[in-house]
Order: structure tokens, then C-alpha cells, then sequence
């Protein structure tokens, strides 16, 4: 018996990993309750903003990436017509706009549209912040003042019912968002007072053409702050996601509209310089398919895109949410009912909160920004206020090693909630709520503890059927003391056995690195940017530590642990496929090829 002990061990370390990720990631129920909520009725629609898809004489046009300026002017020429780029950051994607006769418009678009290095043109419609994102002045209460002894000691976190509505309070406990860049594509961001601490990256001004991101409307910085507003500050209110960086992206002037044009080659700058999220609040009713293909290119590059469902109290969900790619956002209230300005539809994919103040002035979103020069804290409402706080959970998501766009978008939605008082759920359901409301806390536990339960488990269980394999035919090696712990230590480190650790609320030092295998350290050392790094998702260090160490029969059962529990998270991520392998087409075959690599590393060292 004593000398199976080291494979009990595995084998319980095995059914325990098991079953937490099974009992996290399982299906959740919907939640029971008593009464039904009633949906938002067919009324005529609110707030119908009839130029946020205006023309502007203009066209938009996405050359293939890889075409000849040659070639660009050439048919510039041929057709009369003469492009321009939308500003400094445009030549490297090819999205030019058009100048073209207004009488010869149609024929012109139609031209492009038939060209073989044309991607996509359209008209260079107008798209502009939904109108029922407006402020009320400044309402305080004394009551919900929060003292510095509390978390978060923001002293009007209390009046943020948005926060605990999607339970952000225990959820920050396990995860802040860190390192992961989110760009606000909008009309700017101002670092006001409670955005002091929040950190920054470049961004871009598409509507001046400039380095200058500062925010003249105030809208754009609301936005920004309900995702990484700075935290347990003692100033001001809390945001999602506090370590998260923003990128601040200016599309939208002062009068929060913008071109086409400018947002489409914003989501492309924003993916391409490191964004792991884009938030848009802003959209139209017309669809164009420059800026559906810039959606599509933002989310085949790793990024995930949300945005408001808009403002119009209809069935019609706006672009872009309603893109493919896209995950769409309706707006809930206090009482956890869809709003009278929520736009629905198919495409909704979550609903969060986004306000009313019509019934009370508290009943917006309170975060701080910059209003008719005034830097204070206001109560917006709106789908623009909805899809931040779905930005920010996107950004807690990935934080967590879940950086593919469609396995943060499936983290949301399957752990997403029913709203309060809502038993059987009616046949519209989906179109007013998508999947139900977002419950942060839900989908950080899912990434922690499901996820990280699966890859330990996978090492755990690989470990012990190799090593039960070997003792049936007595290979087993004889690794002394060191060896074993060694290997044990190495299999969990490198498997994420201690992936439960950011639950437990303890400050363990390097617990970023701790929670996670080693396969996941890339984000920890490099940013989530760099999530998916070729040489950490492979067998190059079982490899390196093999070639180095076999010489030295003690540091086999080191190597062998390494080995195996590298080999075991690379397993799981292929059947969990929740990161994107840069550089790599076929994530798939490479995740298993290096897994029984990896495997085949730690057999030898296991080994007599």
C-alpha cells in the first residue's frame, strides 16, 4: 500500500478536479421563482435617432490588405474618383474613403463593389450615440455613503444598484481585470478625478486625426469608467473590471457622431494594437458591410466585440451589435425588467444594466465623467450603459486565461441569470434578454474554478494512468524524495493545480502565476495580448528541461511532473478551445500533437 501511495494521490487529485470543473461548468439551471416580470410591450418606439445611419456623400471602401497603392490610384482614375484615407492609421488595412459625383453615386458604389481587390464599400453613413443616453444632474445620497473601512470605500458606491446587479462585489475578490486592454470606441476619454488611478494606453483620435483623445462630449468617458472607473480609492464610484487598461478611441465628435469610416478602422487599430476588448456604444439602423467586415476582423484576431442593441424601444436590434461577431447587449433597470428604450431582438445576446431615470433619478448609471464642462458624477441611461458593464465581465473573463472572443462570449452567456421574479420564461424571452442577465461572479467562477479544475484534472489523470501503466510492468523509475515531490510540485505548478487559490481571498505572493499553468503564464508575463503564445502552448519546456536534467536521475520525477503536467493543460485546452494560438491555423492538432509530445517526454523520465 505504501508503495501506491504517490498514485492515490493522483488519482484523488484526479476526481477532485474532475469534479469541480464538472460541477462549475455544468448547465445552470433557471432560476425559480414566484411571480413573472413583465417584458417591455410593443409600444410606439422612444428615442428613434434619425441620424445615426444619415449618408454623407461619401464611400467608404475596404481594399484587400494586401493590394498595390498602384493599383488603388489606377482605379481611382479609371472610375473618377479619388481616395483618401480615413486618417494617418488607414493605409495599412486599405479602408480609403470616396469622394464621387453625387449624381453618379449609385453607379460608382456598385463599380467598387464588382472590383476583385474591393472587399466591401458602402455609403459613409453616419452612426452616433443612442439619444437615450442622457444625463440627470448629480442626485446624492447620504445614506448609501460607504466608509473606508468597507470594500470597495468608494464613498457612492452605494448608489451604484448596477454593480451588485450583476454581483460584482464577491467577484473582485477572484478577479480585477489585470493587464487586460479594453479600447472605448467613442467620443474620447477624459482621465477625470475617478479615473486617476485607471491606467491607459494609446489610443487614437479618428475624428481629428491626432494623438489627442480627450473626451468633448462626456459620454465616452461614462462609458470607460463604468468598465475600469479606478477602485477602493476613497474617491468617487467602483467600475468592473479596476486593473483593466484603457484604450481610448475618439470616432465620435463633440455632437457624438461619427463616420463609418473613422469606427470601422478604429476596431481594426484597436485589435491591432493590443486590445483584447472593444466597447461600443454607439450604432445606427443601417447596416454596412465595411464596417461588419471590421467586426469580423477584430473577432478572427482574438478581440471580442460588444455593443449597445440601441435605444428605439423596437424590434430592431442596431448595428453593429447586430453583426455577426458582435455580442449584443440589452439594457435592464433597477427591478431587473428589460427598459422602455431597450432595442430586442434575435441578435441579443445578454442584457445588463443600463437605467432609467425617468421613474427615478437614481435609477441611471452612476459613474463619473465630464458634463458641459463640469467633472461630477452623473446618472446616465441606456444600452450605452448596458454594454460596459458587459465589456468589463469580458474583461474580468479574460483576465482569467479565456481569451478566445467565442469562449469569453459562451462564459457569459451559459452563466448568465434569470431575472428576479421570473418563473417560466415567455416565448420572447430571448429576444429581450438573450441568454439572461450577466452574473460576473458566475463567469469568473466558471473560468477559475471550471476551467482550471478541467486542466488539473487532465494532468492529474494522465499522470496517474502513465504511472500506474509503468508500476503494472514494473518501469516505474525509483526517484528518491526529491524526485516524487519534486514531480508532484511540478505536475500541479504546471497542470494549475492551484487554481482555486483567487477564491480563498488570501494575498499570496505570484498568486497570477500560482492559479494558472504554466502554459497560461504568457498572460501574467506578458499581457493578455500576448495570451496564447506559441512557445508557452507547446512542448519546449518539457523539452528544455529534458535536455537539460535527464542526466541527473533525482531531477527525472521533476521532469516527468513538468512533462505531464504540461502535457494534461494542453489536452484540455483542446477540448475546451478557450485560447486562440497565435500564429497557428489549426490550434486543435497542435495543442494534441505537442500534448503527446509532452507525454512522451514525461514517459521516458518516468521510466526506468
Amino acid at each position: 500500500m505504501k508503495k501506491n501511495k504517490g498514485l492515490w494521490i493522483f488519482l484523488v487529485c484526479l476526481l477532485i478536479g474532475l469534479g469541480v470543473g464538472w460541477w462549475i461548468t455544468r448547465d445552470r439551471p433557471d432560476g425559480k421563482a414566484v411571480d413573472q416580470v413583465a417584458l417591455v410591450s410593443d409600444d410606439p418606439p422612444f428615442f428613434v435617432d434619425e441620424d445615426s445611419a444619415a449618408p454623407t456623400g461619401e464611400l467608404v471602401v475596404d481594399f484587400a490588405d494586401d493590394v498595390d497603392p498602384a493599383y488603388v490610384a489606377s482605379l481611382g482614375a479609371r472610375l473618377g474618383i479619388q481616395f483618401q484615407p480615413e486618417g494617418d492609421y488607414s493605409d495599412p488595412e486599405r479602408v480609403l474613403v470616396a469622394k464621387v459625383d453625387p449624381e453618379n453615386e449609385e453607379e460608382s458604389l456598385a463599380a467598387l463593389r464588382g472590383d476583385p481587390q474591393v472587399e466591401a464599400a458602402d455609403e459613409n453613413f453616419v452612426y452616433a450615440i443612442p439619444e437615450a443616453a442622457m444625463p440627470d444632474l448629480p442626485v446624492r445620497d447620504p445614506s448609501a455613503a460607504r466608509g473606508p473601512d468597507t470594500f470597495p470605500n468608494d464613498p457612492r458606491y452605494g448608489e451604484q444598484w448596477h454593480l451588485d446587479q450583476i454581483h460584482m462585489p464577491d467577484t473582485w475578490r477572484a478577479a480585477q481585470g489585470d493587464g487586460v486592454i479594453v479600447a472605448v470606441i467613442d467620443t474620447g476619454v477624459t482621465k477625470t478625478q475617478d479615473l486617476q488611478q485607471t491606467a491607459f494606453v494609446p489610443g487614437w483620435n479618428f475624428v481629428n486625426n491626432s494623438a489627442n483623445t480627450d473626451d468633448d462630449h462626456g459620454h465616452g468617458t461614462h462609458v470607460a469608467g463604468t468598465i475600469a472607473q479606478s477602485t477602493h480609492n476613497g474617491v468617487g464610484v467602483a467600475g468592473v473590471a479596476y486593473h483593466a487598461k484603457i484604450m481610448p478611441m475618439k470616432v465620435l465628435s463633440a455632437r457624438g457622431s461619427g463616420s463609418v469610416a473613422g469606427i470601422a478602422e478604429a476596431i481594426r487599430w484597436a485589435s491591432d494594437h493590443g486590445a483584447k476588448v472593444i466597447n461600443m456604444s454607439l450604432g445606427g439602423g443601417m447596416s454596412s458591410s465595411v464596417l461588419a467586415k471590421a467586426v469580423k476582423y477584430a473577432h478572427d484576431h482574438g478581440t471580442t466585440v460588444v455593443c449597445a442593441a440601441g435605444n428605439d424601444g423596437r424590434g430592431k436590434v442596431s448595428f453593429p451589435a447586430a453583426n455577426p461577431g458582435a455580442i449584443a447587449v440589452a439594457a435592464t433597470q433597477k427591478d431587473e425588467t428589460t427598459t422602455f428604450y431597450s432595442n430586442w431582438g434575435k441578435e441579443i445576446d445578454v442584457a445588463a444594466p443600463g437605467g432609467n431615470t425617468r421613474t427615478d433619478p437614481s435609477g441611471g448609471v452612476l459613474q463619473n465623467t465630464l458634463y458641459q464642462g463640469k467633472d461630477d458624477y452623473y446618472f446616465f441611461m441606456g444600452t450605452s450603459m448596458a454594454s460596459p458593464h458587459a465589456a468589463g465581465v469580458a474583461a474580468l473573463i479574460v483576465s482569467q486565461g479565456v481569451t478566445d472572443p467565442d469562449a469569453v462570449e459562451k462564459v457569459m452567456k451559459e452563466t448568465s441569470r434569470a431575472p428576479r421574479g421570473m418563473g417560466d420564461k415567455p416565448g420572447d424571452y430571448a429576444q429581450h434578454y438573450g441568454s439572461g442577465i450577466l452574473d460576473a461572479q458566475a463567469a469568473v467562477k466558471k473560468a477559475q474554478l471550471g476551467y482550471g479544475g478541467l486542466e488539473f484534472g487532465a494532468a492529474a489523470g494522465l499522470a496517474a494512468l502513465l504511472l500506474l501503466r509503468l508500476r503494472r510492468k514494473n518501469l516505474l523509475g525509483s526517484f528518491g524524495f526529491f524526485g516524487f515531490g519534486g514531480g508532484l510540485g511540478a505536475l500541479v505548478i504546471a497542470g494549475g493545480g492551484l487554481f482555486f487559490l483567487p477564491q480563498l481571498d488570501l494575498a499570496v505572493p505570484g498568486m497570477a502565476l500560482l492559479s494558472h499553468g504554466i502554459p497560461a503564464w504568457d498572460a501574467n508575463l506578458f499581457g493578455a495580448a500576448s495570451h496564447g503564445n506559441l512557445f508557452f502552448y507547446s512542448a519546449l519546456l518539457p523539452v528544455i528541461a529534458g535536455a537539460l536534467l535527464y542526466g541527473f536521475p533525482r531531477a527525472r520525477g521533476l521532469i516527468a511532473g513538468l512533462a505531464l503536467g504540461v502535457a494534461g493543460h494542453l489536452f484540455a485546452q483542446a477540448y475546451l478551445g478557450t485560447v486562440d494560438i497565435k500564429w497557428m491555423p489549426f490550434d486543435h492538432a497542435w495543442l494534441i500533437g505537442n500534448g503527446l509530445l509532452a507525454t512522451a517526454i514525461g514517459y521516458v523520465a518516468a521510466r526506468k
